[in-house]
């Protein structure tokens, strides 16, 4: 079933002001969500909303946090989100960095105490209408293994980067640090599908296609999927976002992280102050004119995807196009939802007196 946008951002509105979210800050975070929906990231959309609300219900996600920066330089700050959404705190935080770029140029900010903080691509995207390049880092549930290890000590800590370009669309990267999100496993167990080889391994370490494996006490593999393949590489960069997010600002950091899902307890004994995300942003014209570089991340772009295709390619994909096509498709056509997430949200809705 397909649904509008403004149907399920109205449905997601709703929802949150139910659960005390003040209104300005519900629809930061409905805009977050959906923008996951238009943009194919269907594991991180609405989907997700029901967990988020089973946080609240558990007390571990405050609706009107009161999201500040603690610690800052002429560059740089600290923001703690009071454990508000992350849909929220992660949104403030890009504001921050914005604003501190204006200023010294560049701007970075890394933040404790917050929650899940949806796709990592819009928070860079932020960036772009001030001709800045966005960078987002989160880390995130510890599900992966790193390269020899049999115990899940690294979330997906997925890394986003957004360039302007003048003409062409901007060249926005969105991945996670592991060769699959666990979104992706989730919305495989749906479909009663396995995965493909090399994204997950089973609790005694051994490679597995089971889109249960994770949740039969196995782990993610990070990028890559084994050593021979690279993995000690997505084990790296991984390691890299969660340092940056949670080390450098005070949040938990690995197997310290607390759970998306509410029936898992965060650690008794904690490290930090819940999830950590860190953000920066750079001023184009810090390095050279704006409009220089855009016109030369046109040529960039044009060269690019002038290559030629592989057999039985059609063309040379930019990092973005996916998705910017795919949001074209269901801003028009509306937003495709399986039957699992249609019953969730409905009997969500029906909880909380919130018509789907």
């Amino acid at each position: 079933m397909t649904y509008s946008f403004e149907q399920l951002h109205a449905f997601t509105l709703g929802m949150l002001t139910k659960i005390g979210c003040p209104e300005d800050q519900a629809k930061t975070a409905a805009n977050v969500l959906l923008s996951a929906d238009l943009r194919g990231v269907d594991s991180h959309g609405v989907a997700r909303l029901s967990g988020y609300v089973r946080l609240w219900e558990k007390g571990r996600i405050n609706a009107m946090p009161n999201v500040r920066v603690v610690h800052e330089t002429p560059s740089t700050a600290v923001v703690d989100g009071d454990g508000g959404l992350g849909l929220v705190v992660a949104p403030f935080a890009m504001k921050v960095a914005i604003e501190k770029a204006k200023i010294a140029g560049t701007g970075w900010v890394s933040v404790k105490n917050s929650n899940h903080y949806g796709i990592a691509g819009y928070h860079a995207m932020q960036a772009l209408d001030h001709d800045m390049i966005g960078i987002s880092l989160t880390n995130a549930s510890p599900l992966v293994a790193p390269t020899f290890s049999q115990e899940r000590l690294l979330g997906t800590n997925p890394i986003a980067v957004a360039i302007p370009a003048k003409d062409q669309p901007p060249f926005v990267a969105d991945l996670a640090t592991t060769t699959a999100a666990n979104g992706k496993l989730e919305i495989l167990q749906r479909k009663g599908m396995d995965t493909p080889t090399g994204w997950v391994q089973d609790k005694e370490g051994n490679p597995t296609t089971s889109a249960n494996g994770v949740k039969d006490g196995g782990a993610l593999l990070p990028l890559g999927g084994d050593r021979e393949h690279g993995s000690h590489k997505g084990y790296a960069l991984g390691s890299v976002v969660d340092i940056f997010s949670a080390v450098l600002s005070g949040a938990n950091y690995g197997p310290w992280v607390p759970p998306f899902v509410a029936f898992l307890e965060p650690d008794p004994n904690p490290v930090g102050e819940g999830i950590g995300h860190f953000f920066g942003a750079m001023r184009v014209d810090a390095f050279r004119p704006a409009d220089e570089f855009k016109a030369h991340m046109d040529n960039w772009i044009t060269r690019f995807r002038a290559a030629k295709p592989t057999p039985g390619n059609e063309k040379v994909l930019i990092p973005g196009d996916p998705e910017r096509e795919l949001e074209a498709i269901r801003m028009k056509d509306g937003i495709p939802l399986l039957d699992p997430v249609v019953k969730d949200l409905t009997e969500l809705g029906e909880r909380f007196g919130v018509k789907f």
